[in-house]
């Protein structure tokens, strides 16, 4: 079942039969780098453990371009808990958190993220009815947070010794993407334009 699409770039529904590509990229040092970390290579088991059970309320899904299966993604609500501990106890409407992986190395350096983010975005905003929208990449992972601030991210929050990876603890960005922010700046970047070619 396909989520949604946009030009070549598409995400369909995670099935069963995903297991084993899933255990393939997540078996690979140059993926693990950036996501699960070196040390913790997925086999078939543990990929049924990690992305299959306890699923009730993630959107899961394989990232396609053209017919070629090149990444995974999810995308979820944040609960009441996350919320109090990224401090949106107090915020109004949905957030949703997601992450996002490309597990064909051959597709890095394409732009594909650029692309595809806004992709989400519009679907979690549009599609879901997200408020905000939320993530936690770690601070020394720049490229990744070069394409999310790209894409109208912004960093709230440095979140230090967050994530365990490889071994340590690792300090994270909070990086969030406001719809009713963003949807002022569009309106009023309109709102200049049409005042421009009044005066022209």
């Amino acid at each position: 079942m396909s989520l949604f699409q946009q030009d070549e770039l598409s995400v369909r529904a995670l099935e069963a039969q995903d297991a084993d590509l899933l255990a393939r990229w997540l078996s690979d040092p140059a993926v693990l780098k950036y996501y699960e970390g070196r040390d913790r290579p997925h086999d078939r088991e543990l990929v049924e453990q990690h992305f299959y059970k306890g699923s009730e309320g993630i959107i899961r899904g394989i990232i396609l371009h053209g017919a070629s299966e090149i990444g995974y993604i999810q995308m979820y609500e944040i609960d009441e808990e996350d919320r109090e501990a990224y401090g949106y106890q107090d915020v109004a409407g949905s957030i949703y958190g997601m992450d996002q992986f490309i597990g064909e190395p051959a597709y890095w350096n394409k732009g594909i993220g650029s692309r595809l983010i806004p992709s989400v975005v519009d679907y979690l905003v549009n599609c879901k009815g997200a408020r905000k929208i939320i993530m936690d990449p770690q601070t020394w992972n720049v490229r990744a947070l070069r394409v999310y601030e790209k894409s109208g991210f912004v960093k709230k929050k440095l979140l230090e010794k967050h994530e365990w990876h490889e071994g340590e603890y690792r300090d994270c960005w909070l990086i969030e993407y406001d719809a009713a922010e963003e949807n002022n700046t569009e309106a009023s970047g309109l709102t200049e334009a049409v005042k421009g070619a009044e005066q022209r």
